[in-house]
């Protein structure tokens, strides 16, 4: 098939250069709490004002105005842009470099694991986008309730949001490409293995992930060098 229906997964090894600690690594957003006391429905029922603090502070990280889309978000909105085929671009990030990045392609974006920018109203269950902090006494925009408002975030034990979508995408996927992924959250982490055998799979990489020797072909490298030349290249080959 010339030209490929495209899936790319993103994970936080993309936004690493746009000053955005990862998830799991070295110094990473977890350092100092457990996951299970900042990431989980339980955690927010049991203390909602200190997983409203640590998300109050993932939040005014992307306020920095040095936190900005880094070559790597660019190219891969120029490569959906320019797909003459279906594609879809799926992260595992709850920032919103990616949405910056490609504001015109926004259908093709699907935040799986939600958005820091958005909250979530657990009584009328209302959603809106989101910029200031976020306290147990903030009433919701939608009902004007207090103590019902969360993250609009996929927490640990919940389903991420859009399988419906992405599991269409994964029956016509023929070229798949990982950046910035651990490989260790399921369900993304599974993507490459249900396209084994029907769909080049790639990956683009800081360096080999849990499950590397599952692709096709690796390259590894920071995203800001390794993304933007593999576009280029595939976009040239289209010509």
């Amino acid at each position: 098939m010339a030209n490929p229906p495209l899936i790319i997964l993103t994970g936080a090894g993309i936004s690493a250069e746009s000053g955005l600690a990862t998830f799991r690594g070295h110094g990473g957003l977890w350092a100092g709490h457990k996951v299970e006391d900042v990431a989980t429905p339980q955690a927010f029922a049991r203390d909602p004002e200190m997983v409203h603090g640590f998300y109050n502070a993932r939040r005014a990280q992307l306020r920095d105005p040095a936190v900005q889309p880094n070559p790597a978000h660019h190219a891969l909105a120029r490569l959906v842009a320019a797909w003459p085929a279906p594609a879809l671009l799926v992260t595992q990030n709850v920032d919103d470099l990616h949405h910056r990045a490609m504001p015109d392609q926004l259908d093709r974006l699907l935040p799986m694991h939600g958005s820091l920018r958005r909250i979530r109203c657990t009584r009328c269950s209302q959603v809106a986008d989101w910029e200031d902090d976020l306290a147990t006494d903030t009433p919701c925009p939608g009902c004007g309730n207090t103590g019902g408002l969360r993250p609009d975030i996929v927490w640990f034990g919940e389903m991420p949001m859009g399988m419906d979508r992405i599991e269409a995408a994964l029956e016509q996927c023929r070229l798949f490409l990982s950046i910035g992924t651990s490989g260790l959250v399921y369900p993304a982490a599974g993507f490459v293995a249900a396209l084994s055998g029907v769909a080049r799979t790639v990956e683009l990489n800081l360096e080999p992930s849990a499950g590397s020797h599952l692709f096709d072909e690796a390259h590894h490298g920071p995203a800001t060098e390794v993304v933007p030349r593999f576009v280029d290249a595939l976009l040239a080959s289209l010509r």
